[in-house]
């Protein structure tokens, strides 16, 4: 039997955290003594691990909450349908890595555009670029005066 700081020492996160993941429908204590302090259990302690590594691995809580609904009633799921899950999640990430990788071509060809000068922005390619919804950023496109300076 743990107490909420036990247990959080045991899995190494905050009673906080055990807070959260109570109020959130995916921790519950066992029990709570006379002086309502929380008594987890073993089997607590497993399923907070099996929270813990679930959202170490990217899952949303709405879909821990699926993932320990299966745990809970693994006689009424297939492994499709587990695999169907980490199949979704696995394609959502893949997405995302493809938006993040487009951001990172974006804003390197940004960067590359502009001479990150001390003259004035007026003529500040990156900025023109943005005005225009360029697709393609040249370096030409910027025309500084040597004379201009930002005024600070």
């Amino acid at each position: 039997m743990y107490r909420i700081g036990e247990l959080a020492k045991v899995c190494e996160v905050k009673t906080d955290t055990l807070r959260f993941y109570e109020k959130h429908g995916l921790l519950a204590p066992s029990s709570r003594t006379e002086s309502g302090y929380r008594i987890y259990t073993q089997t607590d302690a497993d399923r907070l691990r099996f929270i813990l590594r679930a959202k170490a691995v990217g899952f949303t809580l709405a879909e821990i909450s699926e993932l320990l609904s299966i745990e809970l009633d693994k006689a009424n799921w297939a492994c499709a349908d587990v695999k169907g899950l980490v199949d979704d999640k696995l394609s959502h990430v893949e997405q995302k890595i493809a938006e993040l990788e487009r951001f990172r071509r974006s804003l390197s060809s940004l960067s590359q555009a502009c001479c990150g000068g001390p003259e004035s922005a007026e003529h500040c390619s990156i900025l023109e670029a943005l005005e225009t919804n360029c697709d393609q950023i040249r370096c030409e496109n910027h025309r500084h005066d040597a004379k201009q300076t930002h005024k600070q």
